[in-house]
């Protein structure tokens, strides 16, 4: 098991890159979306509350980010409703939505 000092010392710059990705990418957002529309998209409310995560006090970060990004749901839908997948769950989706999903 490494130290907390050898675990900085190997993994600091490559997750200061994905730190500074994560940046690029708001910030490209803030300036694409003029509208502010895409705070609406389920994906950016669920990274918003796994940055919150991230934030928080230690303890299960990585499981609690797993959670907010994971599918909950058990039974298999009956066909595809995308070619790729959407990287999270929408869990504020209507109930006529989670309907309208499962008729097609």
């Amino acid at each position: 098991m490494l130290t907390s000092e050898q675990l900085v010392d190997e993994y600091f710059v490559e997750n200061r890159n994905r730190v500074l990705e994560v940046a690029a990418f708001l910030d490209r957002l803030d300036r694409a979306d003029v509208s502010g529309q895409s705070v609406l998209d389920f994906r950016l409310r669920a990274f918003a509350e796994a940055l919150n995560v991230l934030s928080s006090p230690a303890g299960e970060r990585l499981n609690r980010i797993q959670e907010l990004l994971s599918d909950p749901t058990t039974e298999p839908i009956p066909a595809l409703d995308r070619k790729s997948a959407r990287g999270a769950y929408d869990r504020w989706q209507s109930d006529q939505q989670k309907n309208d999903r499962w008729q097609k």
